[in-house]
């Protein structure tokens, strides 16, 4: 060596996707079907709320523990837990308004006070929000608390404005798919914050999600074009894993960064 040190190149992959076209896609399909399973394991197969709040939080706990032990972005793994932190986010809205009673307006301002303050945190130790450098342990347990409120925040809102505010779930998911469209024009045409819009767009695609997913799978009586939960959540899963799929084949969404060490 001559007395040269030479330097190492090593590849820090980040663990979570690149935020293209086909991630909004599977973020909205993720939602639905956050909506609609939960539906059918506590009403059509009788679990119950709490039976399946306790199901589907311990099957979370698993990929979870499992996704955070990846050395890098994995897509099948990393939407699974998409789909089931849907889930949970949804039953634990629907468990602090049904089984305590506590009003959608109260649960929406509570989740949206938790999930600021989740930013502040993280914010406050790593001065940074962006999901493009989810290479630590730490800030991966930020991301997925920061995605477990908006689910829950998303939830409460979409169900506040849906049903306690009577515009159905039809003209829901016009409001929330006119608000999304807003943001993105903001971020394209104004240069918008990324990171601000990132996160704005997050959380409003799941109460549109969740009020597609309501809207498809709800009896006529109820304001839905009555397809059922089982019919909604098997489209919606097969897209889903059609598309991450191909995103597993082709790479289009996983980034590294070369660092000297």
């Amino acid at each position: 060596m001559n007395g040269v040190l030479k330097s190492e190149t090593r590849e820090l992959f980040n663990k979570v996707p690149e935020v293209i076209l086909f991630f909004w896609i599977i973020k909205i399909f993720a939602t639905t079907v956050g909506e609609t399973a939960a539906d059918y394991l506590n009403f059509n197969l009788n679990f119950g709320l709490t039976g399946t709040t306790y199901a589907m939080t311990g099957l979370l706990s698993i990929v979870l523990t499992a996704q955070l032990s990846a050395k890098r972005y994995v897509p099948w793994l990393y939407w699974l837990t998409v789909v089931l932190i849907s889930v949970v986010g949804t039953l634990i809205t629907d468990n602090l308004t049904d089984n305590l009673g506590i009003p959608l307006a109260a649960t929406t301002a509570a989740f949206s006070l938790a999930l600021m303050a989740t930013f502040a945190i993280w914010y406050m130790n790593e001065r940074t929000l962006s999901i493009h450098a989810i290479y630590t342990r730490r800030r991966e347990l930020y991301y997925w608390v920061a995605i477990l409120f908006t689910f829950a925040l998303g939830t409460a809102a979409g169900d506040l404005l849906a049903e306690n505010m009577n515009l159905g779930y039809a003209n829901s998911a016009l409001v929330f798919g006119a608000l999304i469209t807003g943001v993105t024009f903001a971020y394209f045409a104004f240069k918008a914050n990324a990171v601000l819009a990132f996160w704005i767009a997050y959380i409003l695609t799941r109460p549109f999600g969740a009020s597609c997913g309501d809207y498809l799978s709800q009896p006529v009586s109820n304001g839905g074009l009555g397809l059922g939960t089982v019919q909604t959540s098997i489209v919606f899963l097969a897209a889903i894993f059609f598309l991450v799929t191909y995103l597993t084949l082709s790479r289009l969404d996983t980034t590294a960064k070369r660092i000297e060490s």
